[in-house]
């Protein structure tokens, strides 16, 4: 057993080590960026505004936060109301135990925006989790009572939510999407299964071991997910004497344009300094379109989208610059 101060003495560590760690997100991003070149990285943190990299990483890793809060409260409360002496000795319980009620709406409502939709079943199974959980530590009601908030409301929830999927998980099957089949049907029919306790000899074993895989895998995927995420606009430019056709196009990320330069980082990591007289025009890009993993769609409503996706203004790109694909603008009628 580990001491209660050296138990502590751990957590306290872990709470110091944790803010570090979006910094060194930024850092490593860079790094990737600069294509692991010292000079081209230094140049990228004298001229990258640090807000726009926060600002990035906090569109592209939104959804993790929530991910986490809500994945303690429920693993911490399973072990909370199934081994109650644990209750001072588990880090996982004890966060459970201390989380704030509002902490966990805020993340609620910041999943319910921010995961796609193939996730939204099992914000659901979350939520009527959390929900139970928090009946049986909290409330000392009639047994009435605590048998629908445990077992009605999981039932009643998961088939309106099973029956508002249900046009999604047919065409999954169909197109062999099984994936996203599973995704969208399993979560809602375990509610049940995780409102109330589980045998205390298999308490540790349920709730220690998924929160250690997950703590695991969690910093690899945002990692590798931030790392490809985009902090620099992508640009074309053309070049060439005034008064005269553009004698070429320069396409990459724009890094900074001062007095007398303007600076580009190109894909192989190459830094191009192009005199200002040189420069006849600049446009943005958009940035390339990844295909959709799954082409599955619930009533109208793609299963990778978010609703902030889904219900958000977007820029249609209906016509492609000339000049992003590397030719001037005077030969676009070529």
């Amino acid at each position: 057993m580990i001491a209660p101060r050296r138990r502590r003495s751990q957590l306290n560590w872990l709470l110091t080590v944790l803010p570090a760690f979006p910094l060194m997100l930024l850092v490593l991003r860079l790094w990737y960026l600069s294509r692991q070149d010292l000079p081209t990285m230094l140049l990228l943190v004298q001229y990258i505004n640090p807000l726009g990299m926060v600002s990035a990483l906090f569109i592209t890793l939104s959804w993790a936060v929530p991910a986490v809060i809500l994945t303690l409260r429920v693993l911490g409360g399973i072990l909370l109301v199934s081994k109650p002496e644990d209750a001072g000795r588990s880090p996982i319980s004890i966060a459970a135990l201390r989380m704030p009620d509002w902490v966990v709406l805020i993340a609620i409502m910041i999943a319910a925006f921010t995961w796609q939709l193939r996730l939204l079943p099992t914000l659901e199974l979350m939520i009527v989790a959390v929900l139970g959980l928090t009946a049986v530590q909290r409330l000392r009601a009639e047994p009435w009572l605590m048998r629908w908030i445990t077992l009605g409301v999981p039932v009643l929830t998961g088939a309106l939510v099973l029956i508002f999927v249900w046009p999604g998980v047919v065409a999954a099957v169909r197109g062999g999407d099984y994936g996203t089949a599973l995704m969208l049907a399993v979560p809602p029919l375990l509610g049940p299964l995780f409102t109330g306790p589980v045998p205390a000899r298999w308490a540790r074993l349920v709730t220690h071991w998924p929160a250690v895989g997950a703590a695991l895998a969690l910093p690899i995927v945002i990692g590798v997910t931030f790392l490809r995420a985009p902090v620099l606009p992508s640009s074309a430019i053309e070049v060439g004497p005034a008064g005269e056709p553009a004698r070429e196009v320069i396409r990459g990320q724009l890094i900074a344009v001062d007095d007398t330069s303007t600076t580009m980082l190109q894909p192989g990591g190459e830094v191009i300094f192009i005199p200002n007289g040189e420069v006849q025009s600049k446009t943005l890009c958009p940035e390339p379109v990844n295909p959709p993993e799954s082409a599955v769609a619930v009533r109208g409503w793609a299963v990778e989208e978010s609703v902030l996706e889904w219900i958000a203004p977007t820029r249609k790109v209906t016509e492609i610059d000339p000049r992003c694909l590397g030719r001037p603008r005077d030969r676009a009628g070529e």
